[in-house]
């Protein structure tokens, strides 16, 4: 009985944990529209630019365009998306993030002058608000739902629909507001791309080592002793000799790099070794494991 309390609280936790994050980054995304994006005329993508360019055009509240915008996107992506609970985080994410836009509006000052301050700042501060959302599994809703769509009954890869999709939005703003203001656009997305992918998979501050060597004992006992990091031994074969070979699989630290290719050069030189960056890592001497995080 408290084992299963126990679970319960904690699938609450998750929940909570969840929509705090999806709270924060839908204030983000509306912050960063009133801060740096429309008082600088720089066009979002998806449902929120097409809410931009209705703005610019007629006044229309860019909130409440891309609320209405939504909605039968919304509708669409629980009938045919599947997901239930998904679609519900992505409807409070939207609900929030179109209100606070308006509601924001005539509160936060906005921050013109330098392109380098407005499109930096825009970008970032939109790649952490998607990227919370995304954590928190919901969306922000608009094209994403379509991409997912198509590409769920379709095929249709998700990157080529979001191409697609915010290449037309961006070409038809570029009619409205002028090319340069478009190209700063670009600039915001792209920068926002990157910080996505901070948020969702770390800042790449670990380094992975794939180890092929006739040394590999060693070079196992030397890491355990000298960089106290785990290592994973894995059994090989080598595809020209076919013959059986020991390869190991560790995880260090950024300032543990340089140590342990000095100490591999000095074990066996001969040693085939492949460095990658390890975006997140979690577990011992890491972060712990979150279930949800």
């Amino acid at each position: 009985m408290a084992k299963e309390k126990k679970s319960n609280l904690l699938k609450y936790l998750r929940v909570v944990q969840d929509y705090v994050l999806i709270t924060t980054g839908a204030l983000l995304l509306a912050a960063n529209l009133n801060l740096f994006l429309e008082p600088n005329h720089v066009i979002s993508t998806g449902v929120t630019g097409i809410g931009m360019l209705a703005y610019y055009l007629w006044k229309w509240p860019i909130g409440l365009v891309t609320l209405i915008l939504n909605i039968p996107l919304i509708v669409a992506g629980i009938r045919w998306g599947g997901g239930f609970r998904f679609f519900i985080r992505t409807i409070y994410a939207v609900v929030v993030m179109t209100l606070a836009i308006d509601l924001l509006s005539p509160i936060l000052p906005p921050i013109q002058g330098d392109p380098l301050i407005y499109t930096l700042f825009g970008g970032v501060l939109d790649g952490i608000g998607i990227g919370l959302v995304l954590r928190g599994q919901g969306t922000t809703g608009g094209t994403d739902i379509v991409a997912q769509l198509l590409n769920r009954h379709h095929g249709i890869p998700f990157s080529n629909v979001l191409i697609i999709v915010n290449g037309i939005i961006l070409l038809s703003a570029m009619l409205v507001i002028g090319i340069t203001p478009v190209l700063y656009g670009l600039i915001v997305n792209f920068v926002s791309g990157k910080a996505v992918d901070g948020v969702q998979e770390g800042v790449g501050y670990a380094r992975a080592f794939f180890i092929v060597s006739n040394e590999c004992q060693t070079i196992q006992e030397q890491i355990c002793k000298e960089l106290d990091r785990g290592v994973t031994v894995l059994k090989a074969q080598g595809g020209y000799t076919q013959q059986p070979k020991q390869a190991l699989y560790v995880v260090v630290a950024r300032p543990q790099v340089t140590p342990l290719k000095r100490m591999i050069a000095a074990i066996d030189p001969s040693a085939f070794v492949v460095v990658s960056e390890a975006h997140e890592v979690l577990g011992e001497g890491f972060h712990p494991v979150i279930a949800g995080s």
